[in-house]
């Protein structure tokens, strides 16, 4: 009697077939997600190739680069400082970003701004109109549509962060030096704006500590930067916040000496960031501040007064391309990359820790003064993190900072004797 085989699989078999296609499925995916930030990387560092080349031709154009905190005078109506905000002008509170949208093919954009206009971003009229380039952009006011325009070039694709609270987002911030000292006022008179020029204690603090390629309120050139081009960062990355408590998009502010922080400006006490991150720094989740770290740290106005919410939501890291305020769109250089904001006085441009950071892994890029993208890691040598931004930096010196440090000045003439990692 003839046997006639039963073509098949085994159930053991098809277990075997099974866990092997879960093996190979599970090796996939990682490679997968793997390229795609890859893919999302290469984005990020051409879009700040974009911003660069922007720089380069507004520099041919005007023989300078846009000012960091620029634009109409201050409003006297609006309580005569410039911390205000104002309907009528800016006070001179424009990024260097403002500047740059007709040289990143945002002529419609930069039409709206540097003209009168007479409606809302629902397109609906407004009277009295906007004034030429605008109101000061400040966040929980978005009546002026320019403000709260995203532009995709000023994106990173890693960064998820979008819409409400914030105006604008910007990935991508000015470098502002290894300190962040006189930045608040820059070269300018305080009370009198555009009309007096700068005392002459206040343009020596500038000289002094604005040693970055942006100035607050200054114009610079190219041939300001006696260390290089390609020896000076001209831009860093920066994530944006996610209305969590990220300690590298929400900055803990009014921390001087409370709560195991130092945050000093003198040599003795040490950098203007954070020596010895006490109880505010969740144990378990390193990245994130602890919950009762706010709301006790929030930003306050210059009277001590607490920020309505909709203005406190918007003092968080990148939410606003517009605006020159350090949470916005500034970078220091004085930390490595994705180190915590941890800042010495109660408003968006006091003085501390403004650091370069990204949602890519293991660190962040950084725009080179000749146009160059070169992305470092969160490893790059910082030297000595206790040494003072007031005192402890004097006319002329070398960056205390380590290679972050030197290459976050202009005309400190350190030797850069290390290659960047890419």
């Amino acid at each position: 009697m003839s046997r006639r085989s039963t073509a098949g699989f085994t159930l053991v078999e098809l277990l075997v077939v099974i866990a092997i296609i879960g093996i190979l499925v599970g090796l996939l995916l990682p490679a997968v997600q793997a390229a795609r930030e890859a893919a999302r990387r290469m984005s990020c560092s051409n879009n700040f190739k974009q911003v660069g080349l922007a720089l380069h031709n507004y520099h041919s154009a005007f023989k300078r680069l846009p000012m960091h905190g620029g634009g109409t005078g201050i409003d006297y109506l609006a309580g005569n400082t410039l911390a205000f905000y104002s309907p009528r002008t800016n006070q001179k509170s424009l990024s260097f970003l403002v500047g740059l949208t007709p040289f990143m093919e945002q002529q419609a954009l930069w039409g709206q701004i540097s003209n009168r206009l007479a409606t809302d971003p629902l397109g609906n009229p407004i009277n009295p109109p906007w004034q030429p380039m605008g109101p000061k952009p400040q966040g929980g006011q978005y009546g002026y549509r320019p403000w709260v325009t995203e532009i995709p070039t000023l994106r990173c694709p890693s960064d998820p962060g979008t819409g409400l609270p914030a105006l604008g987002r910007t990935n991508y911030a000015a470098c502002i030096g290894d300190s962040a000292m006189s930045t608040r006022i820059g070269l300018t008179n305080f009370l009198h704006g555009d009309y007096q020029p700068p005392s002459v204690i206040q343009a020596s603090a500038v000289a002094r500590w604005q040693r970055g390629i942006f100035v607050t309120r200054k114009f610079t050139r190219f041939r300001d930067i006696l260390d290089g081009l390609s020896n000076t960062i001209c831009c860093g990355e920066i994530m944006t916040d996610l209305l969590d408590r990220d300690t590298r998009s929400h900055g803990l502010f009014d921390v001087s000496n409370v709560d195991g922080l130092q945050v000093t400006m003198s040599a003795a006490g040490g950098t203007m960031a954070c020596q010895d991150s006490g109880t505010l720094i969740d144990p378990e989740r390193p990245s994130f501040w602890v919950p009762t770290a706010f709301p006790a740290h929030n930003p306050k106005n210059d009277d001590g007064s607490a920020y309505l919410v909709a203005v406190e939501l918007g003092t968080r890291r990148g939410f606003s391309w517009a605006n020159f305020g350090h949470i916005h769109s500034s970078v220091t250089t004085n930390r490595p990359p994705n180190t915590e904001l941890c800042l010495h006085g109660a408003h968006e441009l006091t003085e501390g820790n403004w650091s370069i950071s990204s949602r890519h892994q293991g660190g962040a890029h950084i725009l080179m003064g000749d146009g160059a993208v070169v992305f470092i890691s969160d490893s790059i040598g910082s030297g000595d993190s206790r040494a003072g931004q007031n005192d402890g930096i004097r006319p002329g010196d070398a960056s205390p900072y380590g290679i972050i440090g030197a290459l976050g000045t202009r005309a400190s003439r350190e030797i850069i004797d290390e290659a960047l990692n890419q």
